[in-house]
């Protein structure tokens, strides 16, 4: 669903914790796990950096499963190796989607608008859309409308500079110019992830989600060195409608449990 300027990001400032409210009326930040693929495996990358992978994991519908029953009700999925044009993971994609563990948004090399439909078409509940939407406006306008609420854009940002092609080149916008030459589309919400936090569990960059979260017309999810409760909390105070946890989440430094228990709708 299409949300205005002052929607969900603005309703999740106004009912954050302690509210003078009935707990029913308490509209809490989404907690996601992350499930990144690589060579059709659960991994995770310290840095944002394909040399430096601290995670690999078999089977990524059995963690989709555990995540589910932790009592996570998102998951957030990406194709690596479609991201930074190396291969693909279409295949595991489609049995996650088909698993239906929980409604999952996926992205990661999603180039062209066939790539979107067909996602859609096997039960993504949302599409993240990249490298193309950032450097062809024109394309992403055609797509956020051919499908109103269903695609996110996905900025990665590099002290505040949007990066594309997984994370291989350096765009001369920054994030900030990003959201308002998008703000009258029909998106599902804006990903920001801090890059130059990625993995490293050391706590994100709340001035960043900070600013985008005050700017976006759209829900806005936060990604990249989130490694404690702390940080969630802190990302919910500042409007942010979303958070995607990896590295905390898989190295055990975040349980599971307690953050679906408290950020899982």
């Amino acid at each position: 669903m299409f949300i205005h300027r002052r929607g969900a990001n603005a309703v999740a400032r106004s009912l954050r914790r302690p509210p003078p409210y009935p707990d029913h009326l308490v509209v809490r930040m989404l907690a996601i796990p992350a499930i990144d693929l690589r060579e059709g495996h659960v991994v995770q990358l310290a840095g944002a950096s394909f040399e430096d992978e601290v995670v690999r994991l078999d089977d990524p519908l059995r963690i989709a499963h555990q995540w589910a029953l932790a009592g996570f009700t998102r998951l957030h999925v990406v194709d690596l190796d479609a991201a930074s044009e190396r291969g693909s993971n279409r295949d595991v994609i489609v049995r996650l989607l088909h698993a239906g563990a929980a409604p999952c948004q996926v992205g990661g090399g999603v180039r062209s608008e066939r790539q979107v439909h067909d996602l859609l078409e096997a039960g993504a509940a949302g599409v993240m859309l990249g490298t193309r939407a950032l450097e062809d406006p024109d394309w992403l306008a055609r797509v956020a409308f051919a499908h109103p609420g269903r695609c996110l854009l996905a900025a990665d940002v590099r002290e505040r500079r949007l990066v594309t092609r997984g994370w291989t080149q350096t765009l001369p916008r920054e994030v900030l110019s990003a959201v308002d030459d998008v703000a009258a589309l029909p998106l599902a919400g804006l990903l920001v992830t801090a890059v130059h936090r990625e993995g490293r569990m050391e706590g994100t960059d709340l001035r960043l989600m900070e600013e985008v979260a005050e700017a976006s017309p759209f829900p806005v999810f936060a990604a990249g060195g989130i490694g404690t409760m702390a940080d969630l909390w802190a990302l919910e105070e500042r409007g942010v409608a979303a958070a995607v946890i990896g590295m905390a989440l898989y190295a055990g430094v975040l349980d599971p449990r307690r953050v679906a228990e408290e950020f899982a709708l």
